[in-house]
Parts: structure tokens; sequence; C-alpha cells
């Protein structure tokens, strides 16, 4: 499907961005696994999250969604029964990850399977400390890539150091943790996303931290209760990028999760000179929220160094944008994860960025962008990556002339009516 977007005046107005699509998964998963019932509002119905809900749903699990309103009926993992037929997690790399690690605790075999996409993730990753936990698990595809197929149970507590900074590969394992004899003890990752460890503390698991760099969980039990869900931030990233480059723009956003594990795209932008102000700051469930004000601002380019990765993973591709608009050079380094996203949005966004007349040179670990330049529309494939479709839709509307996005139909993965909330916000 293709969507036209053409250069925007103003964009005006007081918005909700949708729900939190990190710990919409996790309410329903950690829901699942715990005992009684648990509800989780306002819940992201949107094509990823409800991948999640048909998975735990063929386990089994008493799945209700009303509205936006979610109920698991949770009985614990042991009254986790052994599917029909093959978990389609579709597109969703965090379905198929944070169900690995709990179904490797179950003493059944299973198999996960998703799309084209998915079937391209890397795997190997969680694979490795699965099996030394003592799971039997396989990826089917080349380079032990998805299908993945698992027969858990009988699960032990290990040491291990993370290789790569992720949190999916994080939240498999404590998972799995949850469900092991002995102590499971995960060295790194601390600064990818927490939204597992804040859910799990909330649940009252057995988890705590020692020192800067060691999570330790041990066997324990969930108890199950009501979840108060954000605004999603790398959703709101995307308007809050449109109001900043589009002049005469002022956004009002209510109620955005300020979770500091994915607020490193709000820490770039400042960097860079923009005009974004926080207010009604509070603290539910674990996660800390609050309203942001932003106006069209004048950037300054920036280097984007590899620590700062992991907070702002999701947002890098709005980056480039940004720095298509921005005074000299911006420059991302230490990006290499993204190459192994749903595209490889490293050459995705420059590729088609380019297309639009942006300065911009693809390196091995991020790009260098050359501000400003004048964009001009262009046909653009979205690669069928949610993120860098609607990336482009916001390079679009500082861009002369109409600009059309291929693939559209992806953006439903995380943000349903992206389009037409646009239109709404220059209208």
């Amino acid at each position: 499907m293709d969507m036209t977007f053409s250069k925007a005046g103003p964009l005006r107005g007081e918005v909700s961005v949708p729900p939190d699509k990190s710990l919409s998964h996790r309410a329903a998963i950690l829901g699942a696994m715990a005992r009684g019932r648990t509800t989780a509002a306002p819940f992201l119905r949107a094509g990823d999250c409800l991948s999640t809900l048909s998975c735990l749903r063929d386990l089994g699990v008493d799945i209700r969604l009303q509205g936006n309103r979610l109920q698991v009926e949770g009985k614990g993992p042991e009254a986790w029964r052994q599917p029909g037929g093959v978990l389609e997690a579709e597109n969703s790399a965090t379905t198929m990850r944070l169900l690995a690690g709990a179904l490797a605790g179950r003493p059944f075999r299973c198999e996960i399977d998703g799309d084209a996409s998915l079937r391209r993730r890397p795997m190997g990753r969680i694979i490795e400390p699965l099996r030394r936990m003592g799971a039997r698990i396989e990826g089917m595809g080349e380079g032990n890539r998805p299908p993945l197929v698992i027969e858990g149970g009988n699960l032990r507590g290990i040491e291990y150091r993370m290789e790569v900074d992720s949190a999916q590969v994080k939240s498999a394992l404590l998972l799995a943790g949850l469900q092991a004899e002995g102590e499971t003890r995960i060295l790194g990752g601390r600064s990818s996303r927490d939204h597992t460890e804040r859910m799990l503390l909330l649940m009252g698991a057995d988890l705590s931290c020692e020192g800067e760099d060691a999570l330790v969980i041990r066997k324990s039990e969930l108890a199950a209760g009501d979840i108060e869900i954000p605004g999603d931030i790398s959703s709101a990233s995307f308007l809050l990028a449109a109001a900043l480059l589009v002049p005469g723009s002022r956004l009002l956003l209510k109620g955005v999760g300020l979770n500091p594990t994915r607020a490193g795209f709000l820490s770039v932008i400042n960097t860079m000179g923009a005009l974004v102000m926080e207010s009604g700051y509070r603290e539910a469930c674990n996660e800390p929220r609050g309203d942001l004000e932003v106006g069209s601002s004048s950037l300054t380019g920036v280097e984007v160094e590899g620590w700062r990765i992991p907070a702002l993973i999701d947002e890098v591709p709005l980056l480039a944008v940004a720095g298509c608009r921005a005074r000299g050079a911006t420059v991302v380094r230490g990006a290499e994860e993204l190459r192994v996203k749903e595209s490889d949005r490293i050459a995705a966004i420059c590729g088609e960025l380019r297309k639009m007349g942006a300065k911009i040179e693809e390196l091995p670990d991020g790009f260098l962008v050359e501000g400003p330049c004048e964009l001009k529309g262009a046909r653009v494939d979205s690669r069928g990556d949610h993120r860098i479709a609607m990336a482009l839709a916001v390079a679009a509307l500082c861009a002369e002339g109409e600009t059309v996005v291929s693939g559209w139909e992806c953006v439903d993965i995380s943000f349903p009516g992206f389009a037409g909330l646009l239109r709404e916000l220059v209208a």
C-alpha cells in the first residue's frame, strides 16, 4: 500500500500517543505467568502485540481484550499447555524472544515461527544461554534463525555475560530464570531498556541488582495486579521530530513514558537545540511518565556515540532525518545492531533519504549526514519496516513536492492511524 505526503504547514494540537509497545508485550506475558487476574490498560492494539496475545491463547491462557483493556487470568506457567500447532509470532521479535525464554521452562515441545522478516532475525543470542540453562532449543533456519523449536523444563541457573546490549535477550533469560533452580546471574546489558525488570519487581519476583553490572533472579512466583501503561516514547518521537522540523509547529504530547533507558532521543535532540519541555511527571506501576511540549527549533548537528544507542535504538532513523535539517554534520556510530532489525535500518534510511536529496553517507555502524539540505519529494520504500516508513513520512513533511512511501501497511505494527493523525495535526 502506498501513502502520499506533501510539505506541511505547522503541526498544532494536543495528542495522546499509542500505548507503549514494549510494556504491552510484557504485561501480557508476565500476566500469563502470574497467578490471578492481571489487567493492563491502555493496551496497544497493534500487530506485534496482538501476535503475543494469539500465541498465549494457543498456550491455553485465558485472555480477553475489550477495547484497549487487557485482562489475563493467570494460573502460572505450570498451567500452560502444549499448543496444537505452530505459534505464529508474525513480525514480532519481542514475541519470539520473550516467549522462548518463558517456554524454556515448560516440559513440552513447541515451535515458534514468524514472517519472512522475522525469519531473518538472529536468534543464536538467546539459543546459546537457554541451552546452557538446560533447554533444548534449535533454530531451524540458516545460522540458528527462525523457526525455533523448543523443548524445555528442568532449568538450572547460570551466570551469563551479555554479548549484545539487548533488552529482548536479557528478558528471555529473566523469564527462564524465574523457572530455574538456583540463581540466574546476568552480567551486562544494564543500559538496555529495563521494562522487564521493573514489571517483575512490581509483580513480586525475587530479583536483585548486585553492583553496577549484575542482575540476579531466583525461582519465584508472580502476583497478578493492575498495570497502567503510558504512551510509547518511540511512537511519540516521530511526532516530536515532525514538530521540531516543520516551522511554526507546537505540540503537547500527553502521558508519555519517560523511562531513562528509553529517553535517549530526548537527550540527543536537546543537545541539538530542540525546544522540548517536560511537565506533569509522575510514576505509576514502576514506570515514570509525563507530558512533553515541543515547538519547532533550529538544530545543530551532533556526534552520537555508541554508549547512547541502546536508549534510542528505535529512533536512530529519525536522527538521520533531523540531521538533514540541522546545521553541520550529524554522525551516528556504534549502531550496528540496526542492521538486524526488521530491515537493515542503516542501509534503508541512508538509501531512501538519498532519493530525497539528502547528503548522507552510510558507515559500517551508522551514518554521517551533512546539513542543512533541501529535501525533495520522491518515491521511497519502507522496506517493510514501520520505523523507516514513519521516519520517511516525517522527512516528507519538510520536502518540496509530494513523497510516496510504499509498503505503508507495516506502520500498523506499532502506530495504527499515524498518517491520519499527522494530517489532523497539520489541519
